[in-house]
């Protein structure tokens, strides 16, 4: 499976600091990647990251690019609610260049549901 990660590096939640928001994603997000054996797409030569940072920047490289890609994945749909809620047209077309968008924070809670 092919797939590409976006972080927010903006998005905080609690007290937590940015760059600890920003750990909190990446770690989850590359579990994740780990455990479902997800092949990690850059599709632009200079960026700096194997994630992205920007839903701008990604649409611009998926447009240019034409990948056939399985999943993107992101942390949660809080992470880019303010990208969702301005650019609503965007964020579709954004999500139409993949098979579906996966969320970890939501499957990480699917592991320990029958816990306990």
């Amino acid at each position: 499976m092919k797939g590409i990660y976006l972080i927010n590096p903006h998005w905080q939640y609690g007290n937590k600091s940015k760059q600890e928001c920003v750990q909190v994603q990446k770690q989850a997000l590359e579990t994740y990647i780990k455990d479902h054996n997800i092949f990690t797409v850059k599709l632009n030569q200079w960026q700096l990251n194997e994630y992205y940072t920007i839903p701008h920047a990604l649409l611009y490289d998926l447009k240019q690019k034409k990948a056939d890609l399985d999943v993107l994945l992101l942390y949660s749909e809080e992470v880019l609610e303010d990208f969702i809620n301005s650019y609503p047209a965007r964020w579709l077309i954004l999500k139409s260049f993949f098979n579906e968008v996966v969320f970890a924070d939501k499957k990480k809670e699917n592991y320990f549901e029958g816990a306990g």
